[in-house]
């Protein structure tokens, strides 16, 4: 795998993690306006910027350009 590739799955995984963890800090926040407003606002920026990391793998799969492991997609459909 380029380390390009690597770099967009982790980071996307970094992301995912944090929006999952964003319902939590905002349970937590109530009673404090301000908190709960700066976790939506990371929330918002955090999922754009997933998306944005998921647009361009996609766009590495659709060129070609992504590399895995052979073997373990071997029998996954082509499109």
């Amino acid at each position: 795998m380029h380390n390009f590739d690597h770099d967009l799955i982790h980071q996307l995984s970094e992301k995912l993690d944090s929006l999952w963890r964003y319902d939590m800090y905002l349970e937590n926040a109530k009673g404090c306006s301000r908190c709960e407003n700066m976790w939506k606002a990371l929330k918002e920026k955090d999922m754009e910027m997933a998306n944005l990391l998921r647009e361009e793998i996609k766009l590495h799969i659709g060129e070609g350009k992504f590399e895995y492991c052979g073997e373990c997609f071997a029998k996954a459909p082509k499109k």
